[in-house]
């Protein structure tokens, strides 16, 4: 399968630049995957369009504020961008500057202290392996740090609590789980009332989820895990849920990698998941979930089956990514692409702060 099937061109009038206020104001697309029909609604739809007994599994990380300026011994500027914490002190980062290698030294200015920061090691490209000379772990980050917004966001945030979710309570993710931004504190107690189960997921979101498929071949991409967690009380409910003839919703797909992690754990799959993908590993139509708590790699394209997921919340994605894949496995390729034509063709906003899609 070719990466070049994923492409697409987009006007960059539509990519949004700012959140919609408020969040709920959203526009949805309502794509139904055994008819193929597309209905233009809102987001507040979305109490209609779901019914008492389904399962609405959010992923509740919460984005760090992990983007840090930094200096050289010489005065050029290093930017530090947070992706994953090893310990107290050492986490593996993005590292913006030129010629910044193991054994650099780097100054940072926190709460009015100079803190210093040792590059240890180069992982590949622009990651490093840092150290602090003091832990990261009681809070002074989130004083220091910003919070980083995708690179084609170009308009500053008046409210950086506009780019998390309004449950979010993980700190850990690099980017916000964006299909999430839409819900607003009443909408989900309005979702409640009606009968919906909202459960919650942890996928702490690194930068690769959002970066572009450059392999040629899809099956040559290589995810880099991400840290996943499901408890065991949130499994249970699904599982009864479930059973008892509600529907999994997925919001946003780092919920559904969560999910689809989950069941081919309860199916026997052990370790690494990048090439379970595409495994059949059972002849069961439908797996349960168990709970589960650590990195996965897991890479849905077209191909996979799911076990869990019934219906996905989310918004429109850049092309060649792995999210478009990942939707484009679950709804099936043409009816993606007509869909992203027809939200193209009706101004819908894409990306980050844009729209969103619920595929049932």
């Amino acid at each position: 399968m070719k990466t070049a099937e994923f492409d697409y061109h987009l006007p960059a009038e539509l990519i949004a630049q700012t959140p919609i206020e408020p969040r709920d104001a959203a526009r949805l697309m309502v794509v139904e995957r055994a008819s193929g029909q597309i209905a233009h609604r809102s987001f507040r739809d979305i109490l209609e369009l779901l019914r008492p007994g389904d399962i609405l599994v959010v992923n509740d990380s919460r984005v760090m504020a992990g983007r840090l300026l930094a200096r050289k011994p010489s005065g050029g500027q290093v930017e530090l961008l947070l992706l994953r914490r090893l310990d107290e002190r050492r986490w593996e980062a993005l590292v913006g500057g030129r010629r910044v290698r193991p054994g650099s030294r780097l100054q940072l200015l926190a709460e009015g202290r100079p803190t210093e920061v040792r590059v240890l090691e180069a992982l590949g490209e622009a990651r490093r392996v840092i150290e602090f000379d003091r832990a990261t772990d009681d809070g002074w980050l989130e004083q220091v740090g910003q919070v980083p917004l995708p690179p084609y966001i170009h308009v500053p945030l008046a409210d950086r609590e506009r780019y998390q979710t309004v449950y979010s309570r993980e700190t850990g993710s690099a980017a916000a789980p964006t299909a999430g931004l839409h819900f607003t504190p009443e909408l989900l107690l309005s979702l409640r009332a009606r009968g919906v189960h909202i459960e919650y997921v942890t996928l702490h979101i690194g930068l690769d989820t959002f970066k572009p498929v450059t392999a040629e071949e899809v099956a040559q991409h290589t995810l880099h895990s991400e840290w996943a967690s499901l408890s065991p009380e949130a499994a249970r409910r699904i599982n009864e849920a479930r059973l008892a003839g509600g529907r999994v919703v997925a919001v946003g797909t780092t919920a559904v990698r969560t999910l689809e992690t989950a069941a081919l754990r309860s199916a026997g799959v052990a370790g690494s998941l990048r090439a379970a993908s595409q495994l059949e590993v059972d002849v069961c139509p439908w797996r349960p979930v168990v709970a589960f708590e650590s990195p996965t790699d897991l890479f849905i394209y077209p191909g996979f089956r799911f076990r869990v997921v019934d219906a996905l919340l989310t918004n429109f994605h850049l092309p060649r990514s792995s999210l478009l894949m990942l939707v484009s496995a679950f709804a099936g390729q043409e009816l993606i692409r007509r869909a992203y034509q027809a939200a193209i063709k009706q101004r819908y906003r894409f990306y980050s702060f844009g729209d969103a899609m619920l595929i049932l």
